[in-house]
């Protein structure tokens, strides 16, 4: 393998020259990348397989939700722990070891003989890819600078955004091809040849990096974190289906304090110079808290409506898993068309492109929720067409950018952490997505029917949308 390195500036003279840094060339980068859609399509591939998975395996909608819920939580609940890890022991490692975990879980979610053995499979995948998505963003900002983190940031957002529409597609083409007779147990089957794809091309083209003076795991924190996502996402994905129950009012009542007691705690370890989990002072970067305001919004609707459109096209439209996932096809090519013109577009205008994709998506709900009042139920691509395409543009001018915000200031040493902060916040923001919109959505379908509840769902979606709109305008007018 050939080594490439660059030097950090600031060396001159007599003076001791930087460290040399491992840059990370096209192949790595590409490697990285595919490490990052691996988590994130298979958040959404199920969406279009759960009646199917529900159907041969016998299983309950509350188990069917702990499916998607499972892999969610665990994926949240282990993303900053995984970033600090990475910071430690190094990243490249942490790839290589989350990547096969991946693979393994994978299989074993597409070899599950019962729902149950399924659910547990599926939480242990979030877990793996909790180990793995937080050294992407680490890799990059540590072994790029300049224009060509700018470009390999770009590139991570539209892999992060065409992933998560391309999920739900590939999911109903691979369930309709019932490949070998495996049905949908090939969503899950599809990603061991593309891991040990990615096995081969990380230990040839990643370099290995970590932070400089890394800190030991921060227990108390740590704890506290997962404590705290848990008791909030797990009755909020739960809660309907199971009837709201006690233990779930106790849940949602308890996390206030102990969202408390974690900010409590990382700021003592703060201010003891310490390095905590998620430390309070990376706030004060004037980037990051705005960007993670306005993504946390966007993911949530996003995902919620990802959730949402697919069970109102297979239950109430009638279509097939196919035919659901297809329906989302323009959404993807548009993402994907506009992503490419993403960073020209930034160079001129700054972060006022996010405010204009925020108007372009909101409009190409309107157009889908116009779509389904007036053509329901036989709403199919050719209906979803214009309004997916101009939502899947405006979103490409929104998720890539907001990456490169968030990040744009983050020191090297604290890449781990930064990264897994940012990928925490989104990864809790669309479990609250599908619990929130898909409950709403669920919830309203019995009174009033499923294309009411689907409008109502829409627009409670672009409430979200208008959140973002407001939120954008206080972003920094220029990105480094």
């Amino acid at each position: 393998m050939t080594t490439h390195t660059h030097t950090a500036p600031g060396a001159a003279g007599l003076a001791p020259s930087a460290p040399a840094v491992p840059a990370l060339g096209r192949a790595g980068l590409l490697t990285v990348l595919l490490g990052a859609a691996l988590p994130l399509v298979d958040f959404f591939i199920v969406n279009v397989a759960l009646p199917t998975m529900g159907h041969d395996l016998h299983a309950s909608e509350p188990v069917l939700e702990l499916v998607v819920a499972g892999y969610g939580i665990a994926y949240a609940v282990l993303l900053v722990l995984g970033g600090r890890l990475g910071d430690l022991l190094g990243r490249r490692r942490m790839f290589l070891g989350g990547l096969a975990a991946f693979g393994l879980t994978s299989l074993a979610c597409g070899l599950a003989p019962t729902a149950w053995v399924l659910v547990i499979a599926r939480i242990a995948q979030g877990a793996a890819s909790a180990a793995l998505l937080p050294q992407v963003l680490a890799t990059i900002q540590a072994t790029t600078e300049g224009p060509r983190r700018a470009r390999a940031m770009s590139m991570y957002g539209a892999t992060a955004g065409l992933s998560m529409v391309a999920g739900q597609v590939l999911g109903g083409v691979l369930v309709a091809a019932d490949l070998f007779g495996t049905g949908w147990r090939s969503v899950f089957l599809v990603n061991v040849p593309a891991v040990l794809l990615g096995l081969l091309l990380a230990a040839r083209t990643v370099p290995e990096t970590r932070s400089a003076r890394p800190e030991p795991l921060d227990g108390p924190g740590t704890v506290l974190l997962a404590l705290t996502l848990t008791t909030l996402l797990a009755p909020l994905t739960e809660g309907r289906a199971a009837g709201w129950p006690l233990w779930t009012w106790l849940s949602l009542a308890a996390t206030p304090f102990l969202a408390y007691g974690f900010y409590a705690v990382e700021r003592r370890a703060d201010r003891a110079g310490r390095t905590p989990l998620v430390p309070p002072s990376l706030f004060q970067l004037v980037s990051l808290r705005r960007g993670l305001a306005m993504i946390v919004p966007f993911a949530l609707g996003f995902s919620g409506f990802m959730f949402v459109i697919a069970v109102a096209l297979q239950q109430g439209a009638g279509m097939g898993p196919v035919s659901a996932g297809l329906a989302l096809a323009p959404m993807a090519a548009a993402f994907f068309v506009t992503s490419l013109a993403g960073p020209r577009l930034v160079a001129r205008w700054g972060t006022r492109v996010v405010t204009a994709g925020g108007l372009l998506q909101a409009a190409g709900l309107l157009l889908i929720g116009f779509a389904a009042w007036r053509t329901w139920p036989d709403l199919g691509v050719l209906q979803l067409l214009p309004g997916a395409a101009v939502a899947g543009a405006g979103q490409a001018l929104q998720l890539p950018i907001l990456f490169r915000v968030i990040l744009s200031e983050v020191p090297a040493a604290r890449a781990g952490v930064g990264g897994g902060v940012m990928t925490t916040a989104q990864q809790a923001a669309m479990a609250l997505g599908v619990a929130t919109l898909g409950s709403l959505f669920l919830s309203l379908t019995p009174g009033l029917g499923m294309r009411d509840a689907l409008l109502l769902t829409l627009a409670a979606q672009l409430a979200t949308v208008a959140l973002t709109l407001a939120l954008s305008l206080r972003l920094p007018r220029t990105v480094r």
